[in-house]
């Protein structure tokens, strides 16, 4: 039965009219109201002081600041690790450097120049043996080719200068597979790849100062660093784990290995013009470990995120404890991680092929994720097919310039819609760089500024 709360009203209403005159009953109630009046007032004025204390001074909303290690420049916001890599954010260093894309091509074993405003190659010259990454330094003065010289001990560095695009004299450097710089600025660390060991180098003339072994990983190849600069984790490829370096004790803290997830995506050929880039069917994923690749921070630095091209995804890990707390199904050959210039999506570059040496044409594209869902917003294909690997974004993040690493060609994605633009580069382009980026120092790779 349904009550009438009309009639509940007039019966309350009633009870109290029938003690009106009972000067007792008043005096309690009065007592009661004027307690109710105060509490109310007191609970108002608090909430008023609250709002307007918090609408004077936002920035104690803010995060808790960052202390970082000495010789670290400070963190500008612990909300935001990007916020230094916005496209107004181009330091003054690097002003008068050419605008140009540079590409190693690891088999060609030389560098291809492109002009990004013509779409053009507009300069080449050899390098060292298997050029894998075009790196710049610390201070954005040179940009460095990593030629590892796979299977062999003559690696190189060759450096370049970024004013004139022109190559300098190489320096003999064991199995340069890939290079970091501490965050201090002190060091460039080697990753000799095939040595499961990390070189750590004067930034300029690259003398050996020390060396960590990394003997449980395999593999060694990518590395992101704490948002205080305390320690870096680097992925081992041929491990399926990663490592947790503590830079200051020059140590291995530990090993993590990556959970595969229960389905991965079936192999696939390339995506028919005019169709929307998606993965595709699932099947069972029978892999027993992963393939990690690129690795990157969280905005607010409480995540790291790998890319794994076994598992096609990116494992999500909470840094501190070392330990996988999520993943994001994003595509076949997941292997390059990049950060858009607001801080607010990753650029999940999917390679289209669980193999090392892949073929053409092949099923690769970009997902776009939301850093703050670690929700998939947009997927952009290459019409015909493709094979985008590593690269970087233009100075304004309009563009993210990637290597064609099976088709010999540097993919153009336009960040707005995904359209992409070709240009024909030399054979297995792999780890790009696009100059000048915005920033205040380089932590390596292929320009991962804060």
């Amino acid at each position: 039965m349904h009550s009438n709360p009309t009639e509940k009203v007039k019966a309350t209403t009633g009870e109290r009219h029938n003690h009106r005159h009972d000067p007792r009953r008043a005096a309690f109630v009065g007592a009661v109201v004027l307690g109710l009046i105060a509490l109310a007032a007191l609970w108002l004025g608090r909430a008023h002081a609250q709002a307007s204390s918090t609408a004077a001074a936002p920035a104690s909303a803010a995060a808790p600041a960052i202390h970082t290690v000495p010789g670290m420049p400070p963190v500008l916001d612990a909300r935001n690790l990007y916020s230094g890599i916005a496209a107004d954010k181009l330091a003054a260093a690097v002003r008068g450097d050419l605008d140009r894309v540079y590409v190693p091509n690891l088999q060609s074993n030389d560098v291809y120049v492109i002009d990004p405003a013509t779409l053009k190659v507009v300069d080449k010259f050899k390098v060292g043996i298997g050029p894998q990454h075009i790196v710049p330094s610390w201070d954005l003065r040179t940009l460095w080719v990593t030629n590892n010289a796979e299977r062999r001990t003559d690696g190189s560095l060759t450096p370049i200068d970024p004013r004139s695009g022109k190559p300098g004299a190489a320096i003999a450097v064991d199995d340069p597979y890939n290079m970091y710089y501490t965050p201090d600025g002190q060091s460039a660390i080697v990753v000799a790849e095939a040595r499961k060991r990390l070189d750590f180098r004067d930034p300029k003339t690259m003398a050996m100062q020390y060396s960590i072994d990394v003997p449980g990983c395999p593999g060694v190849n990518h590395a992101e660093f704490s948002a205080d600069g305390r320690y870096a984790i680097f992925t081992c490829e041929f491990a399926g784990t990663l490592a947790k370096i503590d830079l200051g004790q020059r140590k291995v803290l530990g090993y993590l290995k990556l959970q595969m997830p229960a389905r991965r995506f079936k192999s696939a050929g390339a995506v028919a013009p005019g169709k929307v880039w998606e993965p595709g069917e699932t099947e069972l994923c029978t892999v027993k470990k992963g393939m990690p690749q690129d690795i990157r921070i969280s905005p607010d630095g409480k995540r790291f995120y790998v890319a794994d091209m076994a598992a096609d995804g990116v494992h999500v890990i909470d840094p501190e404890a070392l330990r996988q707390v999520g993943f994001i199904a994003t595509g076949i050959g997941t292997h390059g991680l990049y950060p858009s210039r607001d801080g607010r999506h990753l650029y999940v570059i999917n390679r289209g092929s669980h193999e090392i040496h892949g073929a053409k044409n092949g099923s690769g594209g970009v997902a776009v994720v939301d850093f703050a869902s670690e929700r998939i917003v947009a997927r952009w294909g290459i019409p015909g097919g493709g094979s985008p690997d590593m690269g970087n974004l233009s100075a304004d993040g309009r563009y993210l310039w990637l290597g064609g690493r099976y088709d010999h060609v540097v993919y153009r994605f336009d960040t707005r819609d995904g359209t992409v633009a070709k240009v024909k580069v030399g054979i297995e382009p792999h780890g790009l760089t696009v100059w000048p980026q915005p920033g205040r120092y380089s932590l390596g790779h292929t320009g991962n500024l804060r």
